[in-house]
């Protein structure tokens, strides 16, 4: 019971990196810096607890301050650029964070033991669940618990003029100017909403694994964040969590008696899946479909 609590606490955390994504790319920019506001949160939240004693709910909105404070500065020169640029522009800050973190040295001593991130050996003893009492099921709760007002928000969010002129940035950014829309506070604003929410995944990372270091937050954790919003589809949030489900669910823990030939297996079935549904697993058509389901009479009514 305790594995697939585990695995669902950590398709919750992941379900958080991907959306952190997702609000990027809504305004067509594809960003990998995520791993590193994602580290941001999980070594911030983890210090504040451990060292500082803190309860964890403010140890994590410390977190998703920074980290979208780090994503507002890092926005404003890194989205001035397009393209391959900015995939390389902020493939650099994640590793220049990481590597931040591989040489962050800060331990206190408690009793005979030294507490604390210590470079490459990384951050140990994150013990806040077990030594407040936590049960993993409980664990899980508290982690969907957030994931369930993340994904809500964003959902509301997706319907109201905040998300339409995303959209709009996203689909054509000269109509957009032309329409009186600042394409460069847009972009901010997404990539600051996106390191707010990878800052609390991070926190909630650090938590559940009581265990972190540099190499957890390098460009392979940055390309799932983006392969999850791209392969589930930018249409809503849902296409985001079932992409997670299937990745980290099926892929990697379902076929884990396949050893190393999952990673060519994960490669195909990715462009396969991007070949037969080029706009993701859920698009407008699906979406469009999903709601004639569940509210038929409504459309009825309307027509």
């Amino acid at each position: 019971m305790d594995f697939y609590l585990g695995l669902i606490q950590i398709i919750g955390v992941h379900t958080l990196l991907g959306l952190s994504a997702y609000c990027v790319l809504q305004t067509g920019q594809v960003s990998l810096a995520q791993a590193g506001f994602f580290a941001i949160g999980a070594y911030v939240a983890g210090m504040l607890t451990v060292l500082g004693h803190w309860p964890l709910i403010p140890a994590l909105i410390v977190a998703a301050v920074l980290g979208g404070a780090t994503a507002c500065a890092v926005g404003f020169p890194a989205l001035r650029v397009k393209g391959l640029m900015l995939v390389v522009a902020t493939t650099a800050f994640g590793e220049a964070v990481r590597l931040f973190f591989f040489n962050f040295n800060y331990q206190l001593e408690r009793g005979e033991l030294k507490i604390g991130p210590h470079g490459g050996e990384g951050f140990r003893q994150i013990r806040y669940f077990p030594e407040n009492g936590w049960s993993t099921l409980e664990v899980a709760i508290f982690i969907w618990v957030i994931v369930v007002i993340v994904m809500a928000a964003l959902w509301w969010m997706d319907r109201t003029r905040a998300g339409a002129v995303l959209r709009a940035v996203g689909q054509d950014e000269f109509a957009s100017q032309s329409s009186g829309i600042n394409i460069t506070a847009v972009k901010v604003t997404a990539m600051t909403v996106g390191g707010v929410i990878a800052g609390i995944g991070g926190g909630l990372f650090a938590h559940y694994t009581t265990h972190i270091e540099h190499v957890q937050f390098g460009v392979a954790l940055a390309s799932f964040a983006i392969a999850y919003p791209i392969l589930g589809g930018l249409s809503n949030v849902f296409g985001t969590l079932i992409a997670v489900i299937f990745i980290q669910g099926f892929l990697i823990e379902g076929l884990r008696f396949m050893g190393d030939w999952r990673n060519l297996l994960f490669g195909g079935l990715i462009v396969l899946a991007m070949n037969v549904r080029p706009r993701g697993l859920i698009d407008e058509n699906t979406s469009a479909l999903f709601k004639r389901a569940l509210w038929p009479r409504k459309d009825r009514a309307g027509a």
